[in-house]
């Protein structure tokens, strides 16, 4: 039976070195804030949203919500970025995906100014990555490092996290990612090559996906498609991580693995809701304090 890679001990560590750090900005004056743009009723995003807002509150981070309607236009969505570009108050911007199906997701995460891109998604800071600019993160996690550089997204770098914490050496390993969003499987393919794992991207026109799971040591899904990660699909002894977040019809949180027939031949498993999601969220935290003192020059 494999090991439960749960994020919450892991979690809590950031987040508690996160509370110091704002405790002592906060005796000279500064403030880190995180606005939070919402856009439709998408429930896994809502999820997301609730608990970012948890853990602003034991981060010592002020949270500035805007909830946008599913009929909003680009325009709208792009004006109200613009305005939070422009205010001092917000240390970081965070729009939560997916988008409404007639928004141009790309050209939003594109008009987030970098310096206020927290989460890692603009051509600029993607862009670094793919180009080991912004790669030192992944060896030297630490505030000093990683105010010199663009931010990586949050998701795929909570992965790296998780896996160091685990004492999971991606070095040399075969990794096999599902999902080639450039929210989380494009990124996490490069931050598993910049730890010098040989690596796979599958997608919907894979033709044999099983062909290529079966030979993963490290087996990452972020797809959105519940039970899509069978146990035949999965290695002896394979290390998986659960990266889906799907919100079931009866209101279960599940992901991409077939969660208890996998785990019977897993060796490491991350479970959903519970795995990489709360690692995420505080590495958020973290980049939003890094902003708060890039932009008043603190460090």
């Amino acid at each position: 039976m494999a090991q439960f890679m749960k994020g919450h001990e892991l979690s809590s560590r950031i987040i508690r070195v996160v509370k110091d750090e704002t405790d002592r900005l906060g005796k000279i004056g500064i403030r880190a804030g995180l606005a939070l743009v919402l856009v439709g009723q998408d429930r896994s995003s809502y999820m997301y949203y609730q608990a970012i807002q948890s853990a602003a509150v034991r981060a010592g981070i002020d949270i500035f919500n805007h909830t946008l309607p599913e009929s909003s236009t680009l325009n709208d969505i792009l004006n109200l970025i613009k305005t939070l570009n422009n205010d001092e108050r917000a240390s970081g911007i965070l729009v939560f995906l997916p988008l409404p199906r007639h928004i141009d997701t790309r050209k939003v995460m594109n008009s987030i100014a970098s310096e206020k891109d927290v989460d890692g998604q603009g051509s600029i800071s993607v862009g670094r990555l793919a180009t080991d600019e912004s790669t030192s993160q992944l060896f030297e996690p630490g505030f000093a490092v990683a105010i010199k550089s663009t931010f990586l997204p949050c998701t795929p770098y909570g992965v790296m996290r998780m896996l160091e914490h685990y004492g999971i050496e991606p070095k040399g390993k075969k990794a096999v990612v599902v999902g080639k969003s450039l929210a989380v499987g494009k990124p996490l393919a490069m931050m598993l090559l910049a730890r010098e794992a040989t690596v796979t991207v599958c997608h919907r026109e894979t033709a044999d996906l099983g062909a290529e799971t079966r030979q993963a040591d490290i087996l990452c899904s972020a797809t959105g498609r519940p039970g899509l990660i069978t146990a035949g699909m999965v290695k002896n002894g394979a290390v998986v991580v659960d990266i889906g977040i799907n919100v079931l019809d009866n209101g279960e949180t599940v992901g991409d693995v077939d969660f208890e027939p996998v785990a019977k031949k897993a060796s490491f498993i991350t479970p959903v809701p519970s795995g990489v999601g709360p690692v995420t969220i505080a590495i958020l935290m973290k980049n939003t304090v890094i902003s708060a003192k890039r932009m008043v020059g603190v460090g």
